[in-house]
């Protein structure tokens, strides 16, 4: 499945934040950022708790 490229304006107080806390946890910010929009998704659509959140194969420590 190919990726969805965009780009993302930021401000850069917000984006420091992030970048942090990506760090904090191993992942890339882009990582970071795909894992926050997947859990607001999956807390929208009411999903359960501990329920996948990453494409099957796909590792947690992956940066792209």
């Amino acid at each position: 499945m190919a990726r969805k490229q965009f780009l993302l304006r930021i401000d850069p107080a917000l984006w420091a934040d992030v970048e942090k806390w990506a760090a904090d946890e191993l992942r890339s910010v882009n990582a970071q950022v795909e894992f926050l929009l997947r859990e607001a998704v999956r807390r929208r659509k009411g999903g359960q708790a501990g329920s996948e959140t990453r494409p099957p194969g796909a590792s947690p420590l992956d940066g792209a």
